[in-house]
């Protein structure tokens, strides 16, 4: 994972800056019942059925600076003219900006709003997590890319040790009692490595529920994945 902590070191020098962090949009969203949205911008992986692969391939570029207070202002705003009780970042990866998410995460904890996290979860280390911990309505969502190693590698250009890194994720969650659950992309994936994916899971905890999801069609990701060879099942 060498390179891609150096690439993390280079990403966050274009969307991080102090306690601000880029964002390219805010606005309402279907998901979780509907909910309030901010999209980040940088991700270290360069998933080939990324919907929002324009900000992660141009983080120089994508976007404008935020503080947290302003981040938690839009998403309020937004759910309470929506009547929402769920916000969100999403976009590219949220975790990107460890100081940045924390304050964000710091004002939510006071707020009426549940938090989902949508995340890879290849930042996420114990101390990551311990601060999760302390936020009583955070629900992390680990986006898992692909059921196994080679999946992960082919789905996202990185080497096949982060889908471990995954599973590790996972683990501090439940260690630290935090609201978690996995999802997969299972368009790509076979019935037998989605059963071993499960036993896997099950060996971090049975209580773990894994959500199933298909990949959205978008043109854009379709032009993607017939670039890159993929066959969807």
């Amino acid at each position: 994972m060498d390179s891609l902590k150096e690439y993390l070191q280079s990403l966050e020098s274009l969307v991080v800056r102090g306690e601000k962090r880029k964002y390219y949009r805010f606005r309402p969203a279907p998901f979780y019942g509907g909910i309030a949205t901010a999209d980040c911008v940088g991700c270290p992986l360069n998933c080939v059925f990324c919907w929002s692969s324009y900000p992660r391939k141009h983080p120089q570029t994508a976007g404008k600076w935020y503080t947290p207070q302003e981040v938690f202002d839009s998403l309020t705003d937004i759910a309470q003219k929506k009547g929402f009780s769920q916000v969100r970042v999403s976009g590219n990866e949220p975790t990107v900006g460890r100081t940045h998410l924390m304050q964000l995460l710091e004002k939510v904890r006071s707020s009426p709003f549940q938090f989902i996290l949508e995340t890879s979860g290849i930042l996420l280390d114990r101390e990551y997590v311990e601060f999760f911990s302390h936020i009583k309505n955070l629900h992390v969502r680990v986006s898992l890319k692909g059921t196994c190693e080679e999946e992960f590698a082919a789905l996202t250009g990185r080497t096949p040790e982060g889908f471990r890194s995954q599973l590790r994720a996972l683990q501090l969650l439940v260690e630290h009692e935090v609201s978690c659950h996995p999802a997969v992309m299972v368009s790509f994936s076979s019935n037998e490595g989605l059963r071993e994916l499960k036993d896997r899971l099950s060996s971090i905890s049975p209580r773990l529920y894994l959500e199933e999801e298909q990949v959205i069609l978008y043109p854009q990701v379709k032009s993607q994945l017939q670039k890159a060879g993929f066959m969807i099942r």
